[in-house]
Parts: C-alpha cells; sequence; structure tokens
C-alpha cells in the first residue's frame, strides 16, 4: 500500500484485509525488513495505483501489444532462528520458527555440548532444513532472520572463519542453492516476537535435557 505517497508493508488479514488493533490502527513498516512498526489510520493507507490504460492507436498504426497480468510475486519464506548455550561451551539448543503464508512450524532441539556460536550456525542450517519440508522450491525468496552478529558476518559479510570452518563451509554452500536469499540481522532480546519465541524454545529444549 501507500503512505503519504510512499509504499509501505501492512499487515492484512487471511481474506486481505487491513488487520486492525483494538483501536482500529492498521501495523505498517516502511520496509519489509524492519523491526520498528507504525500505527496509521485505515483512513491514511491507499492502494498502490494501478498503471494507466493505453491510448488507443492513432489511425492506421500499430496495433500495441496485448497488456499480460503479471504473475503475482512468490510469497516469502520466513525463517527465524536463535541458538543458545549454558556455559560457553556448555549445552546447546536452538530454537527456530518458520512461516511461509499460512504455514507455521516451530521447533526446538538439544544439540549436546558446544559453543553459542555453533548453536547459531546450526540453528540457520535446521531452519533451513524445516524450511525445505515445508516449502521445496528454492526460487521462493527466503529471509533468514538471527540475532547473531558471528553468523551473519560469516555468511554474508566476507568474514574469515577462524574456528568451525567445516560447519561455516557447509552453510555457505547451503546457502548457494538458493535463488533469493537474504540473511537479516535482528535485535536479540528486544521483544522482536519471533526472534523472543526461538530464544524460549532453545532454552527449553537445553532444560528438557536436563530433566532427563
Amino acid at each position: 500500500m501507500s503512505f503519504k505517497g510512499q509504499t509501505v508493508w501492512v499487515r492484512v488479514d487471511p481474506d486481505g484485509r487491513l488487520a486492525l488493533d483494538s483501536d482500529g490502527r492498521a501495523e505498517m513498516k516502511y520496509r519489509e525488513s524492519d523491526t520498528r512498526t507504525y500505527r496509521p489510520s485505515p483512513g491514511n493507507l491507499a492502494a498502490e495505483a494501478a498503471a494507466p490504460a493505453e491510448r488507443p492507436p492513432a489511425e492506421g498504426g500499430p496495433r500495441p501489444r496485448r497488456a499480460t497480468a503479471a504473475a503475482p510475486p512468490a510469497e516469502t519464506v520466513h525463517v527465524w532462528t536463535d541458538g543458545a548455550c549454558s556455559g560457553n561451551p556448555g549445552p546447546m539448543g536452538i530454537g527456530i520458527v518458520v512461516v511461509a503464508g499460512q504455514k507455521r512450524k516451530e521447533h526446538g532441539e538439544y544439540l549436546g555440548r558446544g559453543t553459542n556460536n555453533i548453536a547459531e550456525l546450526v540453528a540457520i542450517r535446521r531452519g533451513l532444513e524445516i524450511a525445505g519440508e515445508i516449502v521445496p522450491d528454492r526460487d521462493r525468496p527466503f529471509r533468514v532472520y538471527s540475532d547473531s552478529s558471528y553468523a551473519i558476518g560469516l555468511l554474508s559479510q566476507g568474514w574469515k572463519a577462524k574456528a568451525n570452518q567445516e560447519l561455516v563451509a557447509e552453510l555457505r554452500e547451503l546457502l548457494r542453492g538458493y535463488r533469493s536469499l537474504r540473511l537479516m540481522k535482528v535485535e536479540g532480546h528486544s521483544g522482536v516476537t519471533e526472534n523472543e519465541r526461538c530464544d524460549l524454545l532453545a532454552r527449553q529444549a537445553i532444560a528438557r535435557n536436563r530433566e532427563l
């Protein structure tokens, strides 16, 4: 939609209607990847303008080609990941939330003993594996969210791996198999809903192992 002439992202319900809060306001972002949201009045939002209709051709001039409807953009697959470690090194756990349209899957898993960095990397790998079970099409756009600067730096910013080299190489090769995948850095423990959920799933996985 548009807000004051600028293209924005707005939350809608499954029927495509604006999803309004208890105050009757919408939820809006300026970019899809933003963690900060705004609450505009629905009256200030407008659908994006359609392309203008073609003028009829001049007499005797060439006929314009018939416009074809553009294919709808493929829905983005969102993969939220987090790794936790009780002590560093210590017992590791990972938490994953995959959202693909109306499909959602959560996963928590205990990994054994290791470091927090290993847990963060394995969480990304496992998250993509789970996403692949839901959406096998790697041509779809994927967004992978992590609060680990270490993982983001190694996998998308050209950092050199001084440790965990085999795991990093495996992940880099995995990411090259996607046509449109972006790694998104989020702030940990700052109220980002799905990131907080992943953190809880990871910690619960560690706690369950202690109870065994």
